[in-house]
């Protein structure tokens, strides 16, 4: 912690703002895709941003064909979490999220070499998610 004394850890509270507002987007997206799939309208972006599946062929594969307005209705958070991808953990995965709010908020009271680790740790889970979700199909 040394530096000019008025922006002394200026850059820490911004990395905690970028991951506080990052996950909270994320953790509403997820809500949402999640909710379209209890109501049995998943459509192949939900379905590709919760498992991690990017090529929307392969959806058939995976959860059959979809009915004639190109949404799955029989598809379950179940069958979801069966086929979910490594890119799936990384994109919609709820433990990551609010793991990565609770670093952010301890960071504002808890000064220390380590949380500054742990806070650039989550700024780049962030960023690697926002990076990975831009490769899913539109």
């Amino acid at each position: 912690m040394s530096g000019y004394p008025p922006f002394d850890g200026l850059a820490a509270t911004a990395a905690a703002l970028i991951v506080i507002l990052s996950g909270i987007v994320s953790l509403l997206g997820t809500g949402a895709r999640r909710r379209a799939v209890e109501l049995g309208q998943a459509t192949p972006l939900d379905l590709c941003e919760l498992t991690g599946i990017t090529d929307p062929g392969r959806l058939q594969d995976v959860f059959g064909p979809p009915d004639m307005g190109r949404v799955w209705r029989q598809v379950s958070m179940d069958d979801i979490r069966r086929a979910r991808r490594p890119l799936g953990h990384l994109i919609s995965n709820d433990l990551i999220d609010w793991g990565s709010l609770a670093i952010a908020f301890v960071s504002f009271f808890f000064r220390h070499p380590l949380m500054e680790v742990a806070l650039l740790a989550c700024v780049a889970v962030q960023v690697s998610s926002w990076v990975a979700a831009m490769r899913l199909p539109r």
